[in-house]
């Protein structure tokens, strides 16, 4: 396709009415991400150059959502809500100057591929003046239709207008539209709103550039990428039409799932090649896991990127800031917060580490937990390559263990302990010979 330009307008000035939700729809979100950050951020994959989000009134908080995802988006607010002509025409000012290719999109389709975006480009390069977008459903009653003749899309009918012949096509509107720039203003300023809603509907610009005599076509998507969210149950069955395509697309590209319908991805999840991930794994956003890693079971991920050959879990928790490097393990039970595990160091069972550098081979015993927040401020922690924390121990920060240092098991360090050198914190022990044999025999005669 020669390079055109585009722009993008997401409808998104919904309330989450039908969700029983204080927030607006498009916010709800699916693998980790808002609906409408989804459409923004498949947008931008299709080369979209801006995008026009429709808002409703004190809804700024959708606008800054979908600028996260997207590096040119404006705000225009639908004061009215009088139908998806009236809604596309509230980005007005955006359209004065339009790009080659204007995609409607609503916020609350997020399943939308970038490649289904390009493949209606592709269609208005070809000079068609509007492009339909479609699926084939085996329950088509309450859809829309697209009716065609000669293969060409003639008018787009309600199901309660059509006629018995039309009801049995089963080709259903899927609502998102693509226009040529430079003709979507006049036939958004010939919709009317004679209808019994009182409403300016964008699907007469159908049957308008038929009248004037441009070209218009439709084109297919599967029906699960059109999936639209209007209440809790709608937004279940979208979350695992995404994990049920995430998994799939996983093993694919070469990872393994012990059982693929317990593992929960996010939506920028990166896998690397011969990952193990064990049943009952979930991620959050902003993971990379690189190739040869084993996600044992139980374990949750959040911003955390580990590296080639690690073993994480069973029961771990990365969280945000944590960087494990090559070779490392992070085991059972294990909490790793804003940290940098360097290359082969263990941190097997038991133990939380944030704010902390844990260098290279060291080894963290069970138990051991860096304190390093004093109800005030965070402090770093740092352990040096090849050092050696006993179990038990607690690693009051700011802390320093030099290179190959032994903690002794159940120290309390509140001070810099050198390279090699060896810190034992702990009471003396003493021992009373028999003394536990006297102690049960003088409880037994008072009773």
């Amino acid at each position: 396709m020669a390079q055109r330009s585009c722009q993008a307008i997401i409808i998104a000035a919904g309330h989450g009415t039908r969700m029983k939700s204080q927030k607006p729809k498009v916010l709800h979100k699916i693998a980790g991400l808002s609906m409408v950050g989804h459409v923004a951020r498949n947008a931008q994959k299709a080369g979209v150059d801006h995008v026009s989000v429709v808002i409703g009134p004190d809804m700024d908080i959708v606008h800054k959502e979908a600028a996260s995802m997207h590096p040119a988006v404006t705000a225009h607010v639908q004061t009215e809500r009088l139908g998806t002509g009236h809604a596309v025409l509230a980005a007005r000012s955006d359209l004065i100057d339009a790009k080659d290719d204007v995609i409607v999109l609503f916020g609350d389709t997020p399943l939308l591929r970038p490649e289904t975006l390009t493949a209606m480009r592709e269609k208005l390069a070809e000079g068609n003046d509007v492009v339909v977008l479609g699926f084939y459903s085996n329950e088509p009653d309450p859809y829309g239709r697209l009716l065609e003749e000669n293969g060409n899309l003639i008018a787009i009918r309600e199901a309660k207008d059509c006629t018995p012949e039309e009801f049995k096509v089963n080709f259903c509107n899927g609502g998102i539209m693509g226009f040529s720039g430079p003709k979507l203003l006049d036939l958004l300023g010939a919709i009317d709103n004679n209808n019994a809603q009182g409403e300016y509907y964008l699907t007469d610009t159908v049957e308008i550039a038929i009248q004037q005599g441009l070209k218009v076509t439709a084109i297919e998507a599967p029906e699960a990428e059109l999936q639209g969210v209007n209440n809790r149950q709608h937004l279940a069955k979208v979350e695992s039409t995404f994990q049920s395509q995430a998994r799939a697309e996983a093993m694919t590209n070469g990872a393994t799932l012990i059982a693929p319908e317990t593992v929960f991805f996010a939506y920028d999840t990166e896998l690397g090649q011969d990952v193990i991930i064990e049943p009952n794994v979930f991620f959050a956003p902003g993971v990379k896991i690189s190739d040869n890693v084993e996600i044992r079971a139980n374990s949750y991920l959040e911003s955390a990127t580990v590296a080639e050959g690690c073993v994480v879990g069973p029961y771990a928790r990365l969280r945000p800031g944590a960087i494990i490097d090559k070779g490392a393990k992070i085991g059972n039970f294990v909490e790793i917060k804003k940290a940098h595990i360097e290359e082969g160091a263990k941190v097997n069972h038991l133990s939380y580490i944030g704010d902390a550098r844990v260098g290279a081979k060291a080894n963290i015993g069970a138990g051991t937990i860096t304190c390093n927040y004093d109800g005030f401020d965070k402090f770093k922690t740092d352990i040096g390559a090849g050092a050696f924390i006993g179990s038990n121990t607690a690693l009051v920060a700011p802390a320093s263990i030099g290179d190959g240092a032994i903690i002794g098991a159940g120290s309390v360090i509140t001070k810099p302990v050198g390279k090699d050198d060896l810190a034992v914190t702990r009471s003396k022990t003493f021992v009373k010979v028999g003394w536990a044999a006297l102690f049960r025999e003088k409880k037994k005669k008072k009773k």
